[in-house]
């Protein structure tokens, strides 16, 4: 007989769950003439339509294009948990360790965003299925709960409204056996949306506003054309543009700077079908539907989507492959849906017999600072932000800002931060590359698995000043 977790998957669809809709948009055309504008944004994920968007709301005469190489949503934008959290720089112990004295500002700076985002979405009517459910860390092993106990304790003695759950009452949350612990950060506006939705809704509002988009147009070159301009070349169309930002994340920039700052991660999600009332009643979580994550470096990142279903993704089964692989081999891998499944029933066990209706694979740009990377290039001309390192969502609202006013766009005091100024560490070479991050992969599983003791490999990175937190 089949094993439960491999017949859970049997009659899955690959499609992500967020592109499986019927109020997905039409493709618009591609970029058939040659042109010119004022700001050419490469790329159609959330940074470039937040960049469009924020160009726009400051100087509305700007003349402004969008292209993407395949459709709006298509790419990482459309394919993550949905999680919306406030964080800029990938958690306080992160901050600190690579932007030193600027915590409270990044975590002023991101409160500010993540209020401003969700204004946007009542502003232009932008129906992105936010949902404000908070964001609870839960404890699944004895380490694990001293470690959320002292942030718990460290949080609340900085007047943040948390709360601590012991092991009975993290069970009456949400019913799992394998929870011992959890901490319920309650302030604030973190939640969960449906990123392709914000996508398309964001795709709307900028149309609206003026801005160009071209899909499946993708850009083939990149140079300097005279003194004040660049040239973009998209198959057989040329782009003169004054400046140039490139949104494209994870996927291939013609700037070399930018390229060795990030390494393309693929992450892997199941998405169940939507569950019954007993199902629901079996787990309770459907009363707080809080966003939820385990305390690991290999974590599970999990939520409730509007009609009850539950998306799971994360743990172990993230992988990079050698020298940037990107290509869609690697996307539909069966082993790795049936380590997330196998993973999701020894979490609810009580939820034997549901059946996932979705599976799907997406690319984290992966940076050496956990966090967005911002650059500058050809004098001035050309901007990028990427590498959100997979807390992308909402932070990218704060990276397309950071790009538009690298570029000029009401420039403020941001830009005089280490947190923009600063330059990462590259990535390695190959093969090196990829050597270095299959043992930092399996020496964070042998942590999880050792209670969070990180051993010799992991050590070495912190002397570094590379060191891989949870």
């Amino acid at each position: 007989m089949m094993k439960q977790h491999l017949e859970a998957l049997k009659d899955s669809k690959y499609c992500p769950l967020w592109h499986d809709q019927d109020i997905r948009p039409e493709t618009l055309p591609v970029l058939s003439t040659d042109t010119d504008c004022e700001l050419l944004i490469v790329g159609g994920g959330f940074t470039g339509l937040w960049a469009a968007l924020q160009a726009k709301e400051r100087q509305p005469n700007a003349d402004i294009i969008l292209i993407e190489k395949t459709t709006i949503s298509d790419g990482a934008s459309g394919r993550n948990g949905g999680f919306l959290s406030s964080s800029l720089a990938h958690g306080e112990t992160n901050t600190d360790h690579q932007f030193p004295g600027e915590a409270d500002k990044l975590h002023q700076l991101g409160q500010q965003n993540l209020k401003e985002f969700i204004e946007t979405l009542a502003r232009y009517n932008i129906d992105a299925r936010y949902e404000k459910v908070g964001e609870t860390s839960i404890a699944t092993d004895q380490e694990s709960v001293d470690a959320l106990r002292a942030i718990y304790e460290s949080e609340k003695a900085k007047g943040e409204d948390v709360v601590w759950f012991n092991q009975d009452e993290m069970q009456a949350q949400v019913n799992s056996p394998t929870y011992l612990a959890g901490l319920w950060y309650r302030s604030g506006q973190d939640g969960v949306v449906d990123p392709a939705r914000l996508c398309w809704g964001l795709k709307r509002v900028i149309l609206e506003l003026g801005v160009r988009i071209y899909e499946e147009t993708p850009l083939t070159s990149l140079k300097k054309l005279g003194h004040d301009k660049m040239a973009v070349t998209c198959s057989d169309v040329m782009i003169i543009a004054d400046k140039v930002l490139m949104a494209t994340n994870a996927y291939r920039n013609p700037i070399g700077q930018a390229r060795r700052s990030i390494i393309p991660v693929w992450d892997y999600q199941i998405a169940t079908e939507p569950l019954s009332q007993a199902q629901l009643d079996s787990i309770g979580w459907h009363k707080s539907r809080h966003a939820l994550s385990n305390h690991a470096n290999m974590f599970h990142y999990y939520r409730f989507t509007k009609d009850n279903r539950i998306t799971w993704g994360g743990g172990g089964a993230v992988r990079y492959y050698f020298n940037n692989g990107i290509d869609q081999s690697y996307a539909d891998i069966p082993e790795r849906f049936a380590q997330l499944s196998q993973e999701f029933f020894e979490t609810f066990p009580q939820l034997k017999g549901v059946k996932f209706s979705h599976r799907w694979s997406g690319i984290i740009a992966t940076s050496t600072r956990f966090c967005v990377v911002p650059g500058l290039a050809y004098d001035g001309r050309v901007a990028w932000a990427i590498g959100y390192t997979g807390l992308g969502v909402g932070a990218s609202r704060f990276g397309a800002r950071i790009g538009i006013e690298l570029l000029g766009y009401e420039p403020s005091e941001i830009l005089d931060m280490q947190f923009v100024k600063k330059k990462p560490i590259p990535w390695a070479p190959e093969p090196l590359r990829w050597i270095g991050v299959y043992l930092t992969h399996k020496a964070l599983e042998k942590a999880d698995a050792n209670g969070g003791k990180r051993g010799l490999w992991l050590k070495f990175l912190d002397m570094l000043n590379l060191g891989f937190t949870c």
